[in-house]
């Protein structure tokens, strides 16, 4: 770790705004969660910098359980955010498998996580999903906050190559034209005051991992988000997806993940990105490439023509499957983002 540019006896800690969803997110917060202090009557220090780490998630999802309680019950997705709150949990032992916890027989039940009847039962419990998120918090007694990007009840629709519109991330995911471009319905959203608040105060804030048309752009499809992102002096970092995604981003190299975030916002909104350099072994390689998947392609020279600036690291986790390595990746941005003074 390198000496941070603070004496330590004033040491003032940082605050980080992460947005975005899936497992990609989860993994983030995963590894950034063993930088934050762990009560809030404690100082922060070089080696728990982190006063203050926020979730904003989006919303969008309509597949699966999340899907099914979105349809029947008229709320917001919990799935992701049920990740989320997992990752960020003090420890992910028994109370955080039961969130995770899918029920495989039953009738009505069969599907569903825990978790994610949880959120729905507090929802109309409170009547408010943003505050059965917070109560849920507090039950996995997380080191953070999570905000889900609107309480709007949003829809994504993408615009393929071919002119043909489709609508729902379920579909949009298994189309397998490319994306011109992806819309919210409505598309005038208003998110959570608190969220807005968070990346105005933030000093680190990233984008990703995770898909890129239904995760990552959508947080910054709602107006409000994007201004606050675009208006900060914090860091604005771009965390690129070690994979491609069939039909999504077939194909796309690393230049081209950034270019199609850059057309949807109107600004410059990435100052820097994160990606892996760590080669993905063949085995694993050709598992992935049957599924029409390979590792994105970092193309330097492009990357550096939209003027960001441009780290790599060992940041590849096998296990039969690819991710990022949560601590590794956490340290970097740490090292390079919060106790370095010329951010890369």
């Amino acid at each position: 770790m390198k000496t941070p540019r603070l004496d330590k006896t004033v040491f003032p800690g940082f605050r980080v705004v992460a947005l975005g969803g899936g497992t990609g997110l989860s993994a983030l917060l995963r590894g950034l969660k063993e930088h934050v202090v762990r009560r809030s009557d404690q100082l922060p220090s070089p080696e728990r910098p982190i006063v203050d780490l926020v979730a904003i998630v989006t919303v969008t999802d309509d597949g699966g359980s999340s899907g099914r309680l979105r349809r029947e019950n008229r709320m917001l997705p919990p799935g992701d955010i049920r990740n989320c709150m997992v990752a960020l949990s003090k420890d992910e032992t028994l109370l955080a498998r039961l969130f995770q916890y899918r029920f495989h027989a039953g009738r009505g039940l069969r599907g569903h996580n825990f978790g994610n009847l949880f959120l729905a039962a507090l929802t109309h419990v409170t009547g408010d999903f943003a505050e059965a998120v917070r109560v849920s918090s507090k039950v996995l007694a997380i080191r953070g906050r999570i905000f889900p990007s609107t309480v709007s009840n949003v829809h994504l629709v993408a615009t393929l190559t071919n002119g043909k519109r489709v609508k729902g991330e379920t579909r949009i995911s298994r189309s397998k034209l490319p994306i011109r471009r992806i819309e919210l319905k409505p598309r005038r959203v208003r998110p959570i005051p608190r969220a807005i608040e968070a990346i105005q105060q933030a000093d680190l804030i990233l984008l990703g991992p995770g898909s890129l048309y239904t995760s990552v752009i959508p947080n910054l499809l709602i107006p409000e988000i994007a201004r606050a992102i675009l208006r900060s002096k914090a860091p604005r970092v771009y965390i690129a997806n070690l994979m491609t995604q069939p039909g999504e981003t077939t194909r796309y190299t690393l230049s081209d993940h950034l270019r199609a975030i850059q057309e949807h916002v109107p600004g410059h909104i990435i100052d820097a990105v994160v990606a892996n350099r760590k080669p993905v072994s063949a085995k694993v390689a050709r598992r992935y490439r049957a599924q029409n998947a390979t590792p994105v392609l970092v193309d330097s020279d492009n990357v550096l023509k939209q003027k960001v600036c441009l780290l790599t690291g060992d940041l590849l986790e096998e296990h039969g499957f690819i991710r990022h390595n949560s601590a590794r990746l956490a340290q970097l941005l740490l090292d390079e983002f919060l106790f370095s003074s010329r951010h890369c």
